[in-house]
């Protein structure tokens, strides 16, 4: 299938619902609002394809862009590919859902997601935390330091509450991801997050709650779910 075909075919599955969502939570023309299980049937006619993914997502549109993150071949991606992708990341379901979960399929991945949390930029702050959490939700624990994962529950711990916006989310992800799917620093992170207490975001809803990592690794632990790792980070 080549570009246009591609174009054609999301332009078809798009629903005014899906794309009234998207366009809640920060996504903006153009789009077509596509569900992405839609995608799968396109997904595997294609399998991966750089080029066609380099088209599609300098397309600017949300739509084409995520599923360009579906045919990207991660490991034909340089450093200065990403650092190019997250450029053109405009809100966070771009870089936390497109961008990092793809870099999270590299053997470059915690070098650009640790420079990444080092640059201070809201967005790849975001993408940054989020990949170690697609990281660490999907990959051995002997592949991770635990002084080095142990090091950034500290940078957590001390900075949570005075990052960014979306930081602050992707940084609460990442201590309970942690205490959830790195069992190493289960205890440690469960006590981080006991000492991090409930952290406020902006949200739209006015009664929306505090980020509590605590409680959602006590409910992970009531299910059984302490070790869990998926088989994809990928759809």
């Amino acid at each position: 299938m080549n570009f246009e075909e591609v174009m054609q075919q999301l332009e078809a599955l798009g629903k005014e619902r899906l794309k009234k969502m998207y366009l809640s939570n920060g996504a903006h023309e153009p789009l077509f609002g596509v569900a992405t299980g839609e995608m799968k049937p396109i997904a595997r006619k294609i399998k991966k394809d750089q080029s066609l993914a380099e088209q599609l997502y300098n397309t600017g549109n949300y739509d084409a862009m995520y599923f360009a993150g579906v045919i990207a071949d991660p490991k034909a991606m340089t450093e200065a590919d990403f650092d190019r992708w997250m450029d053109a990341a405009y809100f966070y379901m771009v870089s936390d859902f497109v961008v990092a979960v793809t870099l999270a399929e590299t053997d470059i991945a915690q070098a650009v997601a640790d420079k990444w949390i080092a640059s201070g930029e809201e967005l790849r702050m975001s993408a940054g935390w989020s990949c170690y959490c697609w990281l660490l939700g999907s990959r051995p624990d002997i592949e991770f330091s635990s002084d080095k994962l142990t090091g950034m529950l500290e940078k957590v711990k001390q900075t949570i509450h005075s990052a960014p916006e979306r930081a602050k989310i992707a940084m609460n992800q990442f201590l309970y991801t942690v205490a959830i799917s790195y069992m190493p620093l289960h205890e440690q992170a469960v006590r981080t997050a006991e000492e991090v207490g409930p952290v406020e975001v902006q949200r739209d809803k006015p009664k929306a709650k505090p980020l509590q990592a605590k409680e959602t690794i006590r409910n992970a632990v009531d299910k059984g779910r302490i070790g869990f790792k998926r088989k994809y980070v990928r759809c």
